[in-house]
């Protein structure tokens, strides 16, 4: 089963198309990642998803329902944009988001207690908001997102603005509500984040989907790269469109091998193995996804 599905679905506002023709899928307990750089169109495809603002045209549905005010006890949201009531302590700003959200004030406090014990903020509770430190602050803006345990959880921008223990702990809490069977949605243009954390990725550029499929098959978009220690050139083996040398020892080279699309490091080592093609290593480049990202989207951005 599918949390959230959006079937052609286009946003204009006056005559700019914020998101064009946007179709995907997130299947039920998977962390999806929604990547894209400033103006993709990440924030409003999530503000439809809430129902905050209406599409121009397709369908939107979540948890098998159309957006709207019933979703609110199965859903969390934390904005990019983050906004707490200051006069208000830590604890009744969790309870106040968690009544919102459907939660009886007995089970939102005490949920509520439970989370900034986890943050280590639990000594905090009846701090005013106005009175804690900006990195504390953001863990129980945090809180509020999830003090409902919900079913799926949308995050816009989630690591923005924050520091590197603050990070880890919105990893470690992403993590955990995924073992807990949550569905998780994040929007980031921070490729290192997603690459720990997603099981698919969707990559947007002005609008409009360029990619969605698993981390292995975004980098099975670009050709495959290899390092080589060799006598001769490995120009004119199977597969290879450039070589580049690194390097030369007593005889052996050293060689920065590109293969063509499609190309599989496996075949050319067996072509090295049949031909009597002295090899001395032979080693595989992992692209990063932030290799991925710069290979799909950056060539459509900016674009007219």
């Amino acid at each position: 089963m599918n949390a959230l599905v959006l079937d052609r679905v286009t946003k204009n506002f006056g005559d700019k198309r914020a998101v064009d023709d946007l179709s995907f899928a997130v299947r039920d307990g998977e962390v999806f990642g929604f990547l894209g750089g400033n103006g993709a169109g990440k924030t409003t495809s999530l503000r439809m998803v809430l129902d905050i603002i209406r599409p121009s045209a397709g369908r939107i549905e979540i948890l098998g329902r159309k957006p709207g005010r019933e979703n609110s006890a199965d859903l969390g949201f934390l904005p990019e944009e983050r906004g707490l009531y200051r006069t208000m302590t830590a604890l009744d700003t969790i309870t106040y988001f968690g009544r919102l959200k459907g939660m009886t004030r007995h089970d939102a406090r005490r949920e509520g207690r439970a989370l900034l014990d986890r943050f280590g903020l639990g000594s905090s509770a009846n701090t005013k908001v106005d009175k804690l430190s900006k990195g504390m602050a953001q863990k129980v803006q945090l809180a509020t997102a999830v003090v409902n345990a919900p079913r799926l959880l949308l995050l816009d921008e989630p690591f923005s603005g924050l520091d590197p223990v603050n990070q880890g702990l919105l990893e470690a809490e992403i993590r955990r509500l995924s073992q807990q069977g949550a569905t998780i949605v994040f929007s980031t243009h921070v490729m290192q984040h997603a690459e720990r954390l997603c099981d698919r990725l969707l990559l947007l550029a002005e609008g409009r989907k360029l990619f969605e499929g698993t981390q292995d098959e975004a980098r099975a978009t670009l050709p495959a790269r290899l390092s080589i220690t060799s006598r001769d050139t490995p120009m004119g083996l199977p597969g290879v469109i450039e070589a580049t040398r690194a390097g030369t020892t007593d005889g052996w080279s050293d060689w920065d091998v590109r293969l063509a699309p499609g190309g599989d490091p496996g075949d050319l080592l067996q072509a090295c193995t049949e031909r009597g093609f002295a090899l001395r290593r032979f080693e595989q480049s992992r692209p990063s996804l932030h290799d991925v990202f710069i290979h799909i989207v950056g060539g459509e951005e900016g674009r007219p």
